[in-house]
């Protein structure tokens, strides 16, 4: 099965991020597959650590919640790999894909029912709307034509 676009089909780009807990248990290329297969497109990837600024930086969005200093923690734990994938209906898609926040209220065949762990090493994050995809996207990769 190769990777096609249809004519006339607008394409989007997302952002993914694979989580340290994934990174740690060395299932990049397991979600790499699983997006491709999704016929979704890498089309920029990073390998890299936040600094614990750099992660309350771009959860901003949740600061003041209960979660937000156990979130920024975890994300400046480890290495994460952000990419950008490009596909039609990129954001809802790839969110299909990962399924939902909590890994146990995801369906199965998701990567976060197959590879989480817990609700906040759920593996990875995905952009939840078209405009957060472009602030996203212009967190990790300025230089992006979103």
């Amino acid at each position: 099965m190769g990777f096609y676009y249809r004519e006339g089909v607008k394409l989007e780009k997302t952002l993914l991020i694979i989580k340290p807990d994934a990174v740690q248990r060395n299932l990049i290329g397991e979600i790499i597959r699983r997006a491709e297969r999704a016929r979704f497109k890498v089309v920029n990837i990073r390998y890299l650590r936040m600094a614990k600024e750099v992660a309350e930086d771009f959860y901003q969005v949740h600061k003041g919640k209960p979660f937000y200093d156990e979130l920024c923690n975890y994300m400046s734990s480890g290495a994460i790999v952000p990419m950008v994938l490009e596909g039609e209906n990129a954001v809802s898609g790839v969110r299909e894909l990962i399924g939902k926040t909590n890994p146990i209220e995801a369906h199965p065949g998701t990567v976060r029912y197959d590879l989480a762990v817990s609700l906040t090493k759920n593996s990875v994050h995905a952009s939840d709307s078209p405009a957060n995809a472009v602030r996203e996207i212009k967190f990790f990769f300025p230089r992006e034509d979103v």
